[in-house]
């Protein structure tokens, strides 16, 4: 099922491995762009009904109200399962733990006697939070944005999802119930590029300093054409799975994996990269079984018979980080001999997955990292979300006299020089007491 890309011998790139050698699924995000400006200029000399009645064009139903109602929230916590409920706090407490191990701590650094540096770091005052809510509903991803952002020490959050038919317009009752077990109360049941421009102006709600969350085309253009106005985390686009295997690779185990990712989305891209060919034989092998067996059977084959899905032949473990490091994926699994020792050496991944029993999907789920990650390449970059995204550092500069008038000479020189003569005057005055 998966097309092969023979690297052996004189087919390695002789010129060094280029970032397009592995083909991704074109996503035109230009080609929305002329529409998703048009929306933005609407949101922003609009009012809440522009927004309500963009949802209604684009979703096809209009909810009730923007804002969805406290007791909306506290229904849909009361409707969904136990088993539901506990699932979800055990990955909110694992996704906890990590994160409030990854605090900063504030460093003071006596740069010479008399002259300190303060760094702190100091949450996002207000964050808009985007879930999901087109073909796949993900409650897993309220997980991954909300309790990063609660353990940073945001103050102020609002989440935005997409409404749905099947909930009287309001957003998928899975995602409200997700919300509502972490205790987040402002959701509003808007997607789309209406909902980037919404946060952004502060339409209908108070206005956000960062918006975080992947979504459709239109999200990620708005992100694009706002970006300087409201921080964002990355652009997003079609989920991707990479994974390095040698002879020792279980073939079940390699083609479950494919197959998880290649579920998301008929562009979602499954890529193998391996020492043995026998392996790939085993794994396509094992592909015509195992897809024939999924519920998403033609969105999977979809996926993996696209130019962005294949099997890549190498002559070394060292040739397949390479390749890795290159492709920069999302997701990286490592099937190894051993893996740990190889997962080091690579530079490039939203996420590391690292041996037999460490797929993807638990890191999409419960294994406390975040699986909000830097598609397309991004990963050489930009780092997945956590803690840090919600965080900015601000430093704290104290000089006394003494240590200000010992770089004086220096900063006269490169003021002087940059024809800032000025900045030298606000020193001068300092030290001389005219």
């Amino acid at each position: 099922m998966l097309q092969v890309m023979d690297l052996t011998g004189v087919n390695w790139p002789a010129a060094g491995l280029s970032k397009s050698l592995v083909p991704r699924s074109s996503v035109d995000v230009d080609s929305v762009m002329p529409q998703t400006k048009e929306i933005i200029a609407a949101v922003k000399s609009g009012t809440s009904e522009t927004v309500l009645a963009l949802t209604e064009k684009f979703d096809g139903i209009r909810p009730p109200a923007l804002r969805v109602p406290k007791e909306i929230i506290e229904a849909a916590v009361t409707a969904a399962s136990p088993d539901f409920i506990a699932a979800l706090k055990t990955a909110a407490a694992r996704v906890r733990k990590v994160s409030e191990q990854q605090r900063r701590a504030e460093i003071e650094i006596e740069v010479i006697p008399g002259g300190r540096i303060t760094s702190r770091w100091v949450a996002i005052n207000r964050v808009g939070l985007y879930v999901p809510g087109g073909r796949a509903v993900y409650p897993s991803s309220v997980v991954m944005n909300v309790v990063p952002a609660q353990v940073a020490g945001v103050s102020s959050m609002m989440m935005m999802s997409p409404p749905n038919r099947d909930n009287n317009g309001w957003p998928h009752q899975s995602i409200l119930a997700a919300a509502g077990i972490l205790g987040v109360t402002e959701i509003y049941a808007v997607g789309g590029a209406q909902a980037i421009a919404m946060a952004t102006f502060g339409i209908g709600c108070a206005p956000v300093d960062l918006i975080t969350g992947p979504g459709n085309i239109y999200v990620t253009a708005a992100k694009r054409a706002l970006s300087g106005q409201v921080g964002f985390d990355s652009e997003a686009g079609p989920t991707e799975v990479a994974i390095i295997a040698d002879h020792t690779a279980d073939p079940k185990f390699v083609a479950a994996d494919l197959i998880s990712q290649a579920e998301h989305d008929v562009v979602a891209a499954a890529v193998l990269i391996t020492t043995s060919k026998k392996l790939i034989s085993d794994v396509n092998d094992q592909l015509k079984v195992q897809v024939a067996q999924t519920k998403h059977m033609d969105r999977i084959t979809a996926a993996l018979s696209g130019i962005q899905s294949l099997a890549i032949l190498v002559e070394s473990i060292d040739q397949a980080i390479a390749v890795a490091d290159s492709y920069a994926a999302e997701h990286l699994e490592i099937q190894t001999e051993n893996a740990a020792a190889v997962a080091r050496q690579i530079t490039n991944a939203g996420a590391i997955f690292v041996g037999d029993f460490s797929p993807v999907s638990l890191g999409d789920y419960l294994a406390g990292s975040n699986h909000v990650l830097p598609t397309g390449g991004c990963a050489c970059h930009t780092a997945g979300l956590s803690i840090e995204t919600f965080l900015k550092l601000v430093n704290l500069v104290e000089y006394t006299k003494a240590a200000l008038n010992d770089s004086a000479e220096e900063i006269e020189t490169l003021a002087l020089s940059e024809d800032l003569p000025a900045h030298w005057a606000a020193i001068a005055k300092r030290i001389s007491g005219d």
